[in-house]
């Protein structure tokens, strides 16, 4: 694998690595569109998944590109060479667990290489679910808006604290894993938190 990314003099993208990109961003943005209009519901329609997904293309797709793209401007802050890679087998699972009811949401990862140290690693892992909070509170005011704005609030604020808080789980790939090793008391301070603001979204404003 030819990698062009992730050097100290500046950012830039592979084309495997845009497609892995595009893809992910496409099956996120499907998956949370069968999650929040799913199709055993008994009053699937047709044009509602249609719009369900591009409310969903824009809320995910911010979410889920800024999250990436976040670990990897750490990553070659820390001299890392660093590139998206999407897991095609977590983005079926991602459509398949929607169609219950649940979504996992593991797209893929930046991967980086480079001499590191557990702390800048835990950055790098951090910097993701800080910057789906700081979307969260962007989306914040479009919540009350009516009609189109309102809805596009509401997914932004749910959608980008949801990937806050499932990333900071502290299992396999994810960012809290990495964030866990670095610094106990930062991984307690971001995760509790960050699921609490999921519980409390929904308990105040419903899942749609």
């Amino acid at each position: 694998m030819s990698y062009r990314t992730g050097t100290r003099s500046g950012l830039s993208f592979s084309q495997k690595e845009l497609l892995d990109l595009a893809i992910a961003w496409i099956t996120l943005s499907v998956a949370f569109a069968l999650l929040l209009h799913p199709p055993a519901a008994g009053r699937f329609v047709p044009s509602e998944f249609l719009r369900m997904t591009g409310l969903s293309v824009v809320t995910v797709g911010v979410g889920f590109l800024l999250h990436e793209l976040a670990h990897k401007v750490v990553a070659i802050r820390f001299g890392q060479v660093a590139e998206f890679r999407a897991d095609y087998q977590m983005l079926f699972l991602a459509i398949m667990s929607a169609l219950i009811g649940f979504l996992f949401a593991a797209p893929g990862a930046v991967y980086h290489r480079g001499r590191i140290t557990v702390r800048q690693n835990g950055l790098i892992a951090l910097a993701g679910p800080l910057t789906n909070h700081g979307l969260a509170v962007l989306f914040f005011p479009l919540l009350f808006a009516p009609g189109l704005a309102g809805q596009i609030g509401h997914m932004g604020v749910l959608i980008n604290l949801f990937l806050a808080a499932f990333n900071m789980i502290p299992y396999g790939p994810l960012d809290g894993k990495s964030v866990l090793e670095w610094n106990k008391l930062v991984f307690v301070g971001v995760f509790v938190p960050s699921a609490a603001l999921v519980v409390a979204f929904l308990f105040q404003f419903g899942l749609w």
